[in-house]
């Protein structure tokens, strides 16, 4: 009863006051088949200190990302963090209420997000930023949804090499019959004369993701050009947020809605989240957008002030006018994105992102020396590659694993036809001598 401070009398007063006679009586709407009719089967009570041991013991049967070397991407990203992201994280005046509503007691989160914003443009080349989304999944949904709304058009055209969990979730969204799939060519990227031949009135948008989820750049400015020759709009998704410091944006090259992933801009992989959704899209379209809007304005003082500027959400109006059932935004994830970007800087980022470059093309010429392996595709890629390999690629996942690495991602899994393929990530985090390790114990017999 630790952790539930009645009494055993506080309990028959309140069951009184209710009119039933024990607890369990509270659960009588529940049918009996399916109710627990014995106590839980837990071991016995343990003292702190040796809670803390069991719980260390369990915790030591993981493998961490930074207990090894590891060479998996796939829309997680193990990146340098500075520790001052953190630290600022940790401050008090980022303790805020849920939600930022009352902006005369919310300057402080409000800057933050506005700053986030004004990110995330200079970032993806777009005019307006929203607050942020639950992450790059949802944010990807989020657009497609949007570009229905502007286009008055229900059909979804939407790379293969899109990230396949994040087109599992765009199915949901949206439904199966809507969407429809581009095949990729052999140099990885979607093929364009396949989206030339699809694409018609009835397109709402074509959705493509670069790098996409074989690391290949795709050539956006080609498919918007043929998408928005029959008024469809492009979707332009990022799974690799470092990218961004070094590529083209998106915006410069005709995309009219980016959506993507932030956790490679500042957040640990932890685990698979929280994660940060970043959405941005064209002034012109800026009504339709989801989520949340800072705006920056003037009080009566003539000081500057922030405020939640555009919120057509189903909490502000009625739910049939609603853009979004998004109620709220990754506000401390945002934040921690923010601090990193300013952190780096724009030179920072930039030098992070060629590092990025330079070890994984390093990897993939070493690597596609070893006897049997090939690169799989011949576009030009960032920080992943996929690799054709000799055989199972599970028997050399496992042989590696024995050797304290963790050596990418089998294919097969989300693409049967690429059976004997793995996709490999090298970040700024592996140093030269653990590409070189990789290397040497595939090279052994």
């Amino acid at each position: 009863m630790r952790y539930i401070p009645n009494t055993a009398e506080d309990c028959r007063q309140m069951l009184e006051r209710i009119g039933v006679e024990t607890i369990e009586d509270l659960f009588s709407d529940i049918p009996e088949a399916v109710r627990l009719q014995r106590p839980l089967n837990l071991p016995p009570p343990l003292a702190e200190g040796e809670l803390l041991r069991h719980l260390q013991s369990l915790s030591e049967r993981n493998t961490r990302a930074d207990s090894g070397a590891s060479f998996v991407g796939a829309g997680a990203y193990r990146h340098f963090i500075p520790t001052l992201v953190d630290q600022l994280l940790l401050r008090g005046e980022f303790l805020t209420a849920y939600t930022p509503y009352q902006a005369e007691v919310s300057q402080g989160v409000l800057q933050a997000v506005y700053e986030f914003q004004t990110l995330i443009c200079q970032l993806t080349g777009m005019e307006a930023a929203n607050a942020s989304l639950y992450d790059g999944a949802s944010a990807t949904a989020e657009g497609a949804l949007m570009a229905r709304r502007i286009t008055n058009r229900d059909r979804i055209l939407v790379g293969h090499s899109v990230h396949p969990e994040w087109r599992q979730v765009l199915t949901t969204y949206l439904g199966k019959g809507s969407v429809v799939e581009i095949p990729f060519a052999s140099t990885g990227k979607s093929d364009l004369h396949w989206i030339k031949d699809h694409v018609g009135p009835e397109t709402a948008a074509v959705i493509l993701q670069t790098p996409n989820f074989f690391g290949t750049l795709e050539d956006l400015g080609a498919a918007a050009e043929i998408a928005h020759r029959s008024g469809s709009l492009l979707i332009a998704t990022v799974s690799e947020g470092l990218s961004l410091g070094l590529l083209q944006p998106p915006g410069l090259l005709g995309a009219d809605i980016v959506a993507g992933e932030g956790q490679s801009l500042g957040l640990p992989v932890s685990f698979g989240g929280p994660y940060l959704g970043f959405f941005a899209t064209r002034q012109e379209y800026v009504r339709q957008m989801p989520g949340r809007l800072v705006g920056e304005t003037l009080d009566k003082q003539g000081r500057k002030a922030y405020v939640l500027t555009l919120a057509t959400r189903e909490q502000h109006i009625r739910r049939e006018r609603a853009t979004s059932n998004i109620c709220t935004n990754q506000g401390l994830c945002a934040l921690a994105a923010t601090i990193y970007l300013t952190a780096l800087g724009k030179e920072g980022l930039r030098e992070q992102a060629l590092l990025n470059l330079a070890k994984a093309h390093y990897a993939k010429a070493s690597l596609s020396r070893l006897p049997g392996w090939a690169v799989a595709f011949s576009g030009p890629t960032f920080n992943e590659f996929v690799l054709k390999v000799p055989t199972d690629p599970q028997v050399i996942l496992r042989r590696l694993f024995a050797q304290n690495i963790v050596g990418g991602l089998a294919l097969q899994r989300f693409y049967p036809e690429l059976d004997r393929h793995l996709l490999l990530c090298v970040t700024e985090e592996n140093p030269r001598t653990e590409i070189d390790r990789l290397v040497s114990v595939l090279e052994r017999k």
